[in-house]
């Protein structure tokens, strides 16, 4: 048999020549081949020949109508399943080296009998109507602080008419990253376009409605920063990630770009957070400065921004407990005992708490996520309970106060060759050594401690570490005069005589 193509080059051979021979050759087929083609005047596919018998049985036989039964019934049903459900059903004749035959029977049965598939149409962006916001993970990147892994992602916003672009680091999905990466976004742009577009990202959106016609729900705070900047929220529907496809294309392209510089670099380790939030926004200059032509023709429809931004933080005002705790947002944050009745005002924002004590800055701490966590960092609660050393054993957040696992090794090493009591004592006078020094320095010194038989206090690593100068006291030379003896001794006869 020979192809559609040899049989056209055939056929335009032998009208030029009228030789079956020549034409043959040039055709690159057998001559006897090239005679039946030429005589019958039909291509390939009419001389096929046409039987509706079967040269082998048919492995499918047994079950296709149950198959096309459960495909009519469950259309996202995939091959594999069902071949899977299939071979581990006895006595059904099938088996593994049928795969690759019912994969194509299933395919063949999807694309004449089955339901129609959905349809992608294509989108003529108009400037300056809508930027679409996404979150994007980077842990790919492999970047690192000082040698610390960052887990991150990005904020990105991009304008899909002329795919500008602008992405903001990071650590979660919520709406504070949301309003720090809008703003950013906007801030670069200097105006505002007609509508903001998300994903269902519950930043944005609540209890969403699949059903027809109902309204889709808003968070209040997602409304109120639509209105800020008089933008018009979109949502795509559920289960349509395609409708973002602008967005989710230069995610990919972002990172792309971003390994891209990475390597050019020639390292992925920065020395802190604003180095490497300096070396993206470098990265994403490059690339806007190519579609500054289309950009302006966004910016010239575009609106002015308002006067000033919105808050990129959450406040709240909780009340310093008896335990030296606070409650913000469900989380459960430890505070110097010394602001124990204090009402303080603390701002919740994407990363961390920045704490205040009416309008002076007290400290940050670090944001918890999840769900009902706590935080509590023993420097603060250290000198009470060297006050209380009772209330360790028990205490609610004690695992807390082990720093590390060495801090946890030397606790018990201490109990051990102490007794319980008394080596608590010695393990909190360890635990106000590291907040005097700091926790590494401590550390390094109980590894040491560790190693060596034998008991031993925490005043031994307090002197290993910092040994205390002993004072040394000179005496001046002393060159005592007999002549008062002297003296005294004959006032002293002269008295008797």
């Amino acid at each position: 048999m020979i192809t559609n193509k040899q049989y056209k080059r055939l056929m335009s051979e032998y009208e030029k020549t009228g030789k079956i021979n020549v034409s043959a050759l040039k055709a690159d087929v057998d001559r006897q081949t090239a005679r039946k083609y030429i005589g019958a005047g039909k291509g390939p596919a009419e001389l096929q020949a046409k039987h509706s018998w079967r040269t082998r049985p048919d492995p499918l036989d047994k079950i296709w109508e149950e198959v096309t039964r459960m495909l009519r019934d469950a259309p996202e049903l995939e091959a594999k399943t069902l071949f899977e459900y299939f071979l581990a059903r006895p006595d059904n004749g099938l088996e593994e080296s049928h795969l690759r035959t019912f994969f194509r029977r299933v395919r063949h049965w999807r694309a004449t009998q089955g339901p129609e598939r959905e349809v992608f149409f294509a989108q003529e962006r108009q400037p300056g109507q809508l930027l679409q916001l996404d979150w994007t993970y980077a842990r790919e990147l492999q970047v690192t602080i000082q040698g610390e892994a960052l887990d991150h992602l990005f904020c990105q916003c991009v304008l899909p008419y002329s795919d500008w672009q602008w992405a903001t680091r990071c650590i979660s999905e919520s709406f504070l990253s949301l309003v720090s990466g809008l703003q950013a976004a906007l801030a670069q742009l200097g105006k505002s376009p007609e509508h903001l577009g998300t994903d269902n990202s519950s930043a944005a959106t609540h209890e969403l409605e699949q059903m027809p016609g109902r309204p889709r729900g808003y968070n209040s705070d997602y409304l109120e920063l639509c209105t800020h900047y008089d933008l018009t929220p979109v949502t795509i529907n559920v289960g349509c990630p395609h409708e973002h496809g602008d967005v989710e294309s230069l995610n990919r392209h972002l990172k792309r770009r971003l390994e891209q510089h990475l390597i050019l670099r020639g390292s992925r380790d920065f020395a802190s957070l604003e180095e490497y939030d300096r070396f993206v926004q470098g990265v994403l200059k490059a690339a806007n400065a190519k579609r500054q032509k289309r950009l302006a023709e966004e910016l010239a429809v575009m609106r002015p921004l308002p006067a000033g931004r919105l808050a990129e933080y959450r406040e709240y005002e909780p009340v310093v407990s008896s335990q030296s705790l606070i409650r913000v947002n469900k989380h459960t944050y430890s505070v110097p005992s010394r602001l124990i009745g204090h009402t303080l005002r603390v701002e919740q924002h994407e990363a961390e708490l920045k704490v205040y004590l009416s309008r002076e800055f007290l400290f940050c701490l670090p944001r918890l996520r999840g769900d009902r966590g706590a935080l509590v960092d023993f420097r603060h609660v250290i000198t009470p309970l060297l006050r209380k050393p009772g209330a360790f054993i028990h205490y609610r957040h004690r695992e807390a106060l082990y720093p590390s696992t060495v801090y946890r090794a030397a606790y018990d090493r201490l109990v051990g060759d102490h007794g319980e009591r008394p080596g608590v004592i010695e393990y909190l006078h360890l635990l106000k050594l590291a907040a005097e020094e700091t926790v590494e320095k401590v550390e390094a010194v109980l590894r040491e401690q560790l190693t060596r038989p034998g008991q031993w206090r925490a005043v031994q690593v307090r002197e290993q570490l910092a040994p205390v100068a002993r004072k040394v006291i000179e005496l001046a030379g002393l060159t005592p005069s007999l002549k008062a003896y002297d003296a005294l001794l004959e006032s002293e006869v002269a008295h008797v005589g």
